[in-house]
């Protein structure tokens, strides 16, 4: 693969994150902002005292909204296509849409769903301002430790396969993981800050709302690029209609 098709793939992959940011930005503005104005609602109800208003909350549910998450599918697609020229003839003989929806599912897995397990997202006025610092750091110790833990996985399913078989391989692997992932969650300290007559609903559909925001974006980016990318490897398959079996082995030098 040469530079011209990575950088090609790069284009297409940062174009994809920004069409599965618009698609997770529709979801976030319908699904999660009425669980954030709850929580305001309720943060309202128990102040003392009432600050002065630096951004409206129009702004943030909008403007700033569609901001951030743009930006981060923008990001989120950028890196993921580098991973994808990476993974691409590495993870098994599959075509670049299938490796584009391995890859994204895998993201999705270990980058949220694994650390939002042990550190799930709260709507405003559950957890305590002054333990943001602490928070954030477990939160992306998790988030490394997952994404470490799911590479080794990916190897170690790799090396059993020739001794084991490609089945019994991917089943102590995954073991592996899930053992791994047991111990992380064990061993770091647990984070519960929520005042006892918040709403419980309100936690539970904010929690839903975000799993959902990700599940879409990750989704939606992993069959975009998978379109796109096969464009790219393979014109002739995906002009016609046929997929190839087999993807191209990716040289060592990647």
């Amino acid at each position: 693969m040469n530079s011209a098709t990575v950088r090609n793939l790069l284009v297409r992959g940062m174009l994809a994150g920004l069409a599965a940011g618009l698609l997770a930005l529709a979801v976030a503005y319908f699904l999660g902002e009425p669980q954030v104005d709850a929580g305001i609602a309720y943060e309202d109800m128990h102040r003392t005292e009432h600050g002065i208003e630096v951004v409206s909350r129009t702004m943030q549910a909008t403007t700033s909204l569609a901001t951030g998450i743009l930006i981060y599918g923008v990001a989120l697609g950028g890196i993921a296509a580098l991973a994808f020229c990476l993974a691409l003839g590495r993870i098994g003989r599959f075509g670049a849409r299938a490796t584009a929806v391995l890859l994204s599912l895998g993201a999705l897995i270990a980058v949220y769903v694994v650390p939002f397990l042990k550190y799930p997202g709260n709507p405003p006025a559950v957890s305590d301002a002054d333990t943001i610092g602490q928070r954030t750091t477990l939160y992306f110790l998790m988030m490394v430790l997952s994404v470490l833990l799911a590479v080794a996985t990916v190897i170690l399913g790799k090396r059993l396969a020739p001794r084991l078989g490609n089945w019994n391989a991917t089943i102590a692997a995954g073991s592996f993981f899930i053992l791994a992932v047991g111990l992380a969650y064990a061993f770091l300290p647990a984070v519960n800050e929520m005042p006892k007559d918040f709403p419980a609903n309100v936690v539970w559909e904010f929690r839903l709302a975000a799993l959902a925001i990700q599940a879409t974006l990750w989704a939606s980016f992993g069959l975009i690029f998978g379109h796109l990318a096969e464009r790219v490897l393979e014109p002739r398959a995906a002009g016609t209609g046929h997929r190839s079996v087999t993807a191209p082995s990716a040289p060592a030098s990647l």
